[in-house]
């Protein structure tokens, strides 16, 4: 596995009785954009909170960046960039004053934060912004002022919790395109959801966490191999009479585990074959059909989408 930047072993924090993170395992390779992925209640905020030094955990441990988040937790605090979910109270200062005020927190001489500003702001598209009050922002506005915020230091690591939540279609794909764009700087992205969209669209990595627990993480292309083993190839055709033929001339094929008649659609007659071979089987199977002269209207590789990971991940997880 690559070095790793966030790294917690047996993480657990219980707020009396109630144990809202149990025994969580993360591992997130360095320069990777990775998504944290659970339903609300799951534990991504809390476990966000431990590793930005906001809450102690009750046992376990937690690296950011080398440093442990108990025993060294200033200088966790200057290898990340933190973004909550709320925006904060900071309404009544400027754009730029907003960001002025973050710089020098983090002791950036105040000759050097006039350019440091003006950076932050054409990276977030807000130049045009920068003497409006901030509560005359939208909310996408406020999203990526906050982003840049988190930047003012230039910290190794991004921890963002929902940082596309309440942002219309449009502000969601641009908060996307950012941290696509910051990824490539050479940033490493960790940023919870529960928008299966926003994760699949941009993540290296994902972890599914489900009431408390990491059921599964990894790549997303070991994530495919690990819940979603089989390719499932579609095959639609006229008639039944067709489908039955069809089955009966793929079965026993190199590669296909299971054959299966689906609902009709449309008038029209699907079979689903689960194959567990590489694009030469599946041409294999689609030539085989063409040379028995099987009329086929259809021949479709199912896209293995996030949510069907999701679903399968979490199935039988007790909440």
């Amino acid at each position: 596995m690559a070095d790793l930047i966030i790294e917690t072993r047996e993480l657990h924090k219980r707020f009396g009785k109630f144990e809202a993170v149990s025994g969580l395992s993360l591992a997130v390779p360095a320069g990777s954009i990775y998504g944290f992925v659970g339903p609300n209640g799951a534990g991504k905020t809390t476990t966000m909170r431990m590793l930005t030094t906001l809450t102690r955990p009750t046992s376990g441990e937690a690296w950011v960046a080398g440093h442990s988040v108990t025993r060294e937790p200033r200088a966790v605090r200057r290898a990340i960039g933190y973004m909550p979910d709320e925006f904060g109270v900071y309404d009544d200062m400027r754009v730029w004053e907003y960001l002025d005020f973050f710089a020098a927190c983090y002791d950036i001489p105040e000759t050097n934060r006039k350019r440091l500003i003006d950076d932050l702001l054409e990276l977030v598209d807000l130049t045009h912004r920068r003497d409006d009050m901030v509560d005359k922002l939208s909310r996408g506005m406020k999203q990526r002022l906050s982003l840049a915020r988190t930047l003012a230091h230039d910290p190794a690591v991004l921890i963002l919790d929902e940082p596309a939540s309440g942002l219309d279609p449009r502000a969601r794909v641009e908060i996307r395109e950012l941290l696509v764009e910051l990824a490539r700087m050479g940033k490493t992205i960790f940023f919870s959801s529960h928008i299966l969209a926003d994760v699949s669209e941009i993540c290296t990595h994902i972890g599914i966490i489900e009431a408390g627990k990491m059921v599964a993480q990894g790549s997303m292309e070991e994530m495919r191999s690990q819940l979603m083993p089989h390719r499932e190839i579609l095959v639609t055709v006229r008639d039944d009479e067709t489908a039955v033929r069809v089955q009966a001339l793929v079965a026993g094929m190199p590669g296909v585990v299971q054959i299966a008649r689906l609902e009709p659609k449309a008038g029209r007659s699907r079979v689903r074959i689960d194959y567990t071979g590489d694009d030469d089987g599946v041409a294999a199977i689609n030539q085989k059909l063409a040379s028995e002269q099987i009329a086929v209207l259809g021949f479709t590789e199912e896209t293995k989408d996030l949510e069907a990971m999701f679903m399968r991940a979490t199935k039988g997880i007790v909440t």
